[in-house]
């Protein structure tokens, strides 16, 4: 099977993503069996919130078209078009302001802070009333919010 190269790709999938008005995470292309899986996450550009499902189907044709017109990819493939987790590991100020109202886990050399994050710049989290410089995060991470599930019923 013949290599695809990365940032060809990247680059088309990037213009299409952008053209619906959202922000490539990533992509990639494996091989499996006789096609290609190629697999896009997609995220809104800042804010909270998610992206919708219309938002998604939007980005998934903008993509199919953009690989069929400029067909980068030898032989047949599978488009993935997806969204990031709540496992995905919050590491930019742009993830911790799309996780404003979201409960989450942010560890430190200090120790662990568990809340809801309720402001974020580009300097620093606000976890519950704990501010958090980025300097100092190790690690950070949404966690599933069961109380917020039981007020929606």
């Amino acid at each position: 099977m013949n290599r695809i190269p990365i940032e060809k790709l990247r680059a088309i999938v990037e213009s299409a993503v952008g053209s619906v008005g959202l922000l490539l995470e990533d992509v990639s292309a494996t091989p499996a069996g006789r096609r290609t899986v190629v697999r896009v996450t997609i995220d809104l550009v800042d804010g909270p919130g998610g992206v919708t499902s219309d938002q998604l189907a939007d980005a998934t044709r903008a993509v199919s078209d953009a690989l069929d017109s400029e067909d980068p990819i030898p032989g047949t493939y599978t488009l993935e078009v997806t969204t990031p987790g709540i496992d995905r590991p919050l590491t930019t100020p742009r993830h911790f302001r799309r996780a404003i109202g979201r409960l989450a886990r942010v560890e430190t050399a200090d120790g662990a802070t568990e809340g809801r994050i309720s402001a974020a710049d580009d300097e620093q989290v606000v976890v519950g009333e704990q501010a958090i410089p980025y300097a100092v995060v190790l690690r950070a991470q949404m966690m599933v919010d069961f109380g917020r599930a039981a007020e929606k019923e």
